[in-house]
């Protein structure tokens, strides 16, 4: 039987190799393994979240979506629970980002409450790096507009977990505002969000 930090070193390496040629949007590209990282930091030392399951499938909510991995492997690697909840975290790659994004919002209140609990802890994680980090194409109006709509997503979640819920409201507090257009002389960018494969 395997213990729970084997079974996350096992889910951290797993996550490490299937995103190994994905980077982060930020200035310094940093690599895309620190994301699911930062969750799992978040779900032990913020959210005091020790659910093996939870842990691992937060390490591992955007293999599905974002690398060539499958339902099949993950259930091999990982068990038919991790899988489940690796799926309700992921979008259909074949959408359009606006419809993608759409579809969270909408979805927000089906999920399961362990997979809310790592959906806002997502959002939590990225809030925090627009916040610190914006992607350097960012305009200020694509900031604001990034933190309404994880705000809309998170609305569903609400009653999944206290503390996550007032950490987002922390991150959300630092919410760009209209006022500082004029100093922020970065066009515009359209398009999809670019900051990170999940986002």
């Amino acid at each position: 039987m395997q213990t729970i930090p084997k079974l996350l070193l096992k889910a951290t390496t797993f996550s490490a190799q299937k995103h190994r040629d994905q980077r982060r949007k930020d200035a310094q590209a940093s690599p895309y393994i620190n994301h699911p990282l930062e969750l799992v930091s978040l779900l032990i030392e913020e959210a005091r979240i020790e659910d093996p399951a939870v842990l691992m499938a937060a390490l591992l909510h955007d293999t599905l979506e974002d690398t060539q991995t499958t339902v099949q492997e993950l259930v091999a690697t990982f068990g038919g629970w991790v899988c489940s909840l690796v799926l309700e975290l992921s979008d259909n790659p074949h959408l359009k980002k606006r419809r993608r994004k759409a579809l969270q919002v909408k979805h927000a209140r089906r999920l399961s409450k362990r997979a809310r609990w790592i959906k806002l802890a997502d959002k939590i994680c990225n809030l925090r790096d627009v916040a610190s980090n914006p992607p350097p194409n960012w305009s200020l109006r694509r900031q604001i507009d990034y933190f309404d709509w994880a705000r809309s997503v998170v609305g569903g979640l609400r009653g999944s977990h206290q503390r996550l819920e007032a950490l987002f409201d922390e991150v959300y507090s630092r919410r760009p505002y209209p006022q500082r257009w004029r100093q922020h002389r970065k066009p515009a960018v359209h398009g999809a969000y670019p900051f990170c494969v999940d986002l």
